[in-house]
């Protein structure tokens, strides 16, 4: 996306949707995390302190930065295998859950506070596009993808498509199956769900797969991260230490800069509660990812007028480009005044990086056509 905002804004665009993105993969992590810890903390029956949880947050980010040491085949064969975690109790919800689905509990659950249309969209929004975060991940690591002309589109638009029906069927069967105030405090909904249509013992099968399929998606995660670092760094827009590659062509040094700021951000994160903090997480992961696309959406007309798009197609492009903007920007008000306020601190610190690596690269230019 930084190339996209080039088009429009230059360099300085290029860096910016670089650096929100990377900023808001790092945040995005420590919320899968904590998905993670409150799974494994129903299963085991374990009842963690706000700092307990932050704890447990922080293994996990590192036991998944340090399993990808190994370079991107590793990461991709575990991950190959862990993603059955999700599949199998999400899917197989979608498709037996409707045999204990109740009308009436399903009724009762359907917008329980009263709210107007506008009001609901407003509050559901942020957590939406949480959900369908990860759009881009197959672009960032078009490096590591065999024929990413070919695979890339495909699994960026096929596995959206997927995923939308799949997030629409299991999050509405799953409110006809467990009371609506139940799954509001529960931080393994899905095993509840299980445990409720079956017996404990299946529920807490189901949050053990769960729990793995967040490890094995934060462990992919985490290596996009580096990637999109590495990326940065590599066309000298992040500190050249993240361009470092083990003969595995892993980031390590890079992947242990970011574990160390991702520790510091759990720990300026923490909450009193579990939902609370992954709330505060997701609501500004949101906002800082939504500023590539917005700075996306708005190179798209110079980005035509170049490849010489014509007049109609032009137009249509145009006209959905808007459309998405206008929605990214409801989606920005929506998030909420922490939210935006860090998230504006976080953009605007982009923006003095810049200023200072530009300073930094004029003057080794002028040094070196000096000498």
């Amino acid at each position: 996306m930084g190339g996209y905002a080039e088009y429009a804004f230059g360099k300085s665009g290029n860096f910016i949707a670089n650096y929100t993105y990377a900023i808001s993969l790092l945040i995005a992590n420590i919320a899968i995390a904590i998905s993670a810890v409150g799974y494994g903390s129903v299963l085991l029956g374990i009842e963690l302190s706000p700092v307990g949880v932050c704890l447990a947050t922080i293994v996990v980010l590192w036991v998944t930065t340090v399993c990808n040491f190994g370079g991107a085949k590793i990461t991709g064969q575990i991950g190959s295998v862990t993603v059955w975690g999700v599949i199998i109790p999400v899917v197989g919800l979608c498709v037996i859950g409707w045999f204990w689905f109740s009308p009436s509990l399903y009724a009762s659950a359907w917008n329980p506070n009263k709210m107007d249309f506008f009001s609901a969209i407003s509050t559901s929004i942020s957590m939406t596009l949480w959900a369908f975060l990860g759009l881009e991940s197959a672009c960032a690591n078009m490096d590591a993808v065999e024929n990413p002309q070919k695979n890339v589109p495909i699994a960026v638009f096929g596995g959206t498509l997927v995923c939308a029906v799949i997030y629409v069927l299991s999050t509405n069967v799953i409110a006809g199956i467990v009371p609506n105030l139940d799954l509001l405090h529960s931080t393994a909904p899905f095993g509840l769900a299980y445990a409720t249509m079956f017996t404990p013992t299946v529920g807490s099968v189901v949050m053990f797969l769960m729990a793995l399929a967040c490890i094995g998606s934060l462990l992919g995660w985490q290596f996009t991260v580096a990637q999109v670092f590495k990326s940065s760094s590599d066309i000298g827009y992040f500190p050249r230490i993240f361009s470092r590659v083990t003969k595995h062509d892993a980031p390590l040094v890079g992947m242990v800069i970011l574990g160390v700021v991702q520790t510091g951000l759990a720990l300026m994160t923490i909450s009193p509660s579990l939902n609370k903090q992954f709330n505060s997480l997701v609501n500004l992961a949101v906002v800082t990812n939504l500023v590539p696309y917005v700075l996306s959406m708005a190179a798209l007309i110079p980005m035509q007028r170049l490849a010489s798009v014509s007049g109609g197609q032009a137009k249509m492009n145009t006209v959905i480009a808007l459309i998405g903007t206008i929605y990214s920007f409801y989606a920005l008000w929506s998030s909420g005044e922490e939210a935006m306020m860090l998230g504006a601190l976080v953009t605007f610190s982009g923006w003095t990086f810049w200023g200072m690596f530009i300073e930094k690269k004029e003057r080794k230019a002028e040094n070196l056509y000096q000498g």
